[in-house]
């Protein structure tokens, strides 16, 4: 498996109408992008730093996996994404040969056209971790 980036980082927020003003007035970013991932139950805004971004997530339903984080932990930090050079799918078999427990066996559509896929945190110390691989850049 071959990372090039930090693809995003991931923050769970209650409202994105209350949590974008902070990131844009205070921090100086802007929002490019508010999109709506139906089969993840999200609303997601995005912003730019470097070659990394910054996605808030908003739960649409409280019974989806952001919903239930914010219930259970509160706002804050929900996964870190990598971008992998050498398909998603290739990155998944990989990790799976070496005993990591993956959370999505295949890449599935994520926010902004990329491809994702999810690693189970009880593998990656706890953390939440998300591989993206862009379909316009694959080789």
């Amino acid at each position: 498996m071959k990372l090039s980036h930090i693809e995003h980082i991931g923050i769970a927020v209650k409202s994105l109408d209350t949590a974008i003003p902070y990131f844009e007035k205070v921090l100086g970013l802007k929002c490019y992008a508010v999109e709506e991932v139906k089969d993840q139950k999200v609303k997601t805004a995005f912003f730019k730093i470097g070659e990394t971004k910054i996605e808030l997530l908003e739960s649409t339903d409280p019974e989806g996996a952001v919903g239930k984080f914010i219930e259970n932990r509160g706002e804050g930090v929900h996964h870190i994404a990598f971008a992998v050079e050498d398909g998603v799918q290739n990155s998944l078999n990989e990790l799976e040969t070496k005993g990591i427990r993956l959370i999505d066996k295949a890449p599935r559509n994520g926010a902004e056209g990329l491809k994702i896929a999810f690693l189970h945190p009880k593998s990656t110390f706890g953390v939440l971790t998300e591989l993206c691989e862009d379909p316009s850049k694959s080789k």
